[in-house]
Order: structure tokens, then C-alpha cells, then sequence
């Protein structure tokens, strides 16, 4: 099926392409001294010491990307991996319905493809300032909705492969599909477990280390999709 085909390479380049821009961005906060004295020096707001965001949540991922130059990296390359994402999705409904012998819209593929216009709606306003207290209550609200269609979507997409399982034996390896499903499971449960502390002030390192450990789960998803298929002979 050419639909598998597109689905493996779709997969690795969204895995690849955003956890590349954030590190990359983290890289630049954190060494600005190389850009010094030229066209690319980095902003004052956008500088950081050195450290493992991972694990101390010492800055946000908004901060290491937002200004100049690391922006332009960070949004080209979330704007490429929405359009990336528009056609895994899009592809994974096609495959289904094949398999199906059906030709509907399912609902992976909405939440999925709405999950990639709150990602480039939040792109656009990541760096625009406004001092407007509901403008960033709805940079925030953008962000959440983002992350909530995207679970929603990778959820429902391996419910639909765990009931195909039988039909899929030959094209699939069972074991990613359950490192799926432990995956999405864990992903749900963190944030339902995170949301009253995400809800109320303080605990900001735990915020931003959660960012960013959070946003390795999200696209993790896409690295297991990629070996979740079998190579064509």
C-alpha cells in the first residue's frame, strides 16, 4: 500500500524536524557569544546560561525560540511540520478506509488536522507582543487546544490499529503497537494529573521542565509510527 510508504517517511521527518528546532533554539539561548557581531546577534531576552531544561525546567521552550534569530528557525519549522502532520493524517485516513473498504472521514483525522492549524496559529503569535492579558490567555489556550487534539487524535489512530490488529499482522510489528498505546496512555495521563498544578501560579520550573519532556512524548508518537510499519519487500 503507497499509503504505508508515505505514512514511514512522514513519520520520521515529524519526529526529526520540531525536536531538531527546539534543541537547535536551546542551543543558540544558550551559546549567543557565536553569533556576536553579526546580522544574527541574539536578542537580550532570548539569552540563558547553560543548562538542561529537561530536567532543572530552567527556561521555557517560548523563550529559547520567540526572539530573534532563533524564530527563525522555530516557526518555519513548525510550519513545515503542520503541513507534514496534514498529510500523515490524511494518509492514515486513507489507509484505514482502504482497509476498511470505506470512505469516510474518521475522526483521527479531524482532531489531527485541527491539531496542526492550532500549531501554526501558535507559531504566528509565539513573539508578538501585546500586553493584553486575554491575548496571552489565548496564546495559552491555543497551545492547550493543540495538545489536546493531538492526544485525541493519536489515541483514537491506534484504537483503530489495535482492532485492525488481526488484518495488519503481516504489515505490522505488534510490540510498537503496544509501546503505542503505552505511550498515549502516559501522555493522557500526565496531563490530567499535571493539569491542577498547570491551572495555578508557581511551580514554573516543573512547568517548563514538563514542556519540554512533554513536547519529546508528543512527537515520540511519530518515531514509534515509523518502525511501527514493515519495510515493503
Amino acid at each position: 500500500m503507497k499509503e504505508i510508504a508515505q505514512i514511514r517517511k512522514l513519520s520520521l521527518w515529524i519526529f526529526i524536524i520540531p525536536l531538531l528546532a527546539i534543541n537547535l533554539c536551546l542551543i543558540i539561548s544558550q551559546n549567543p557569544e557565536f553569533l556576536e557581531s553579526t546580522i544574527f546577534e541574539v536578542d537580550q531576552i532570548g539569552r540563558s546560561a547553560f543548562s538542561i531544561p529537561y530536567l532543572d525546567g530552567s527556561l521555557s521552550i517560548s523563550r529559547a525560540s520567540r526572539t530573534f534569530p532563533q524564530y527563525l528557525i522555530f516557526k518555519p519549522a513548525m510550519f513545515l511540520t503542520a503541513a507534514l502532520l496534514f498529510l500523515y493524517w490524511k494518509n492514515n485516513n486513507l489507509l484505514i478506509n482502504n482497509l476498511n473498504s470505506s470512505n469516510i472521514n474518521h475522526k483521527f483525522k479531524t482532531f489531527g488536522i485541527l491539531s496542526a492549524i492550532f500549531l501554526i496559529i501558535h507559531s504566528i503569535l509565539l513573539g508578538v507582543k501585546f500586553d493584553i492579558q486575554i491575548y496571552k490567555l489565548f496564546r495559552r489556550v491555543v497551545l492547550l487546544f493543540f495538545i489536546i487534539f493531538e492526544i485525541i487524535a493519536q489515541g483514537i489512530l491506534v484504537y483503530h490499529f489495535y482492532k485492525l490488529k488481526s488484518k495488519l499482522e503481516k504489515l505490522i510489528n505488534k510490540k510498537i503497537l503496544v509501546l503505542k498505546i503505552i505511550l498515549v496512555s502516559v501522555l493522557a495521563s500526565v496531563a490530567i494529573l499535571s493539569l491542577p498544578i498547570l491551572v495555578t501560579k508557581g511551580n514554573t520550573h516543573f512547568k517548563h521542565a514538563l514542556e519540554w519532556n512533554y513536547f519529546v512524548g508528543v512527537v515520540l508518537f511519530y518515531l514509534f509510527s515509523r518502525f511501527f510499519w514493515k519495510r515493503a519487500p
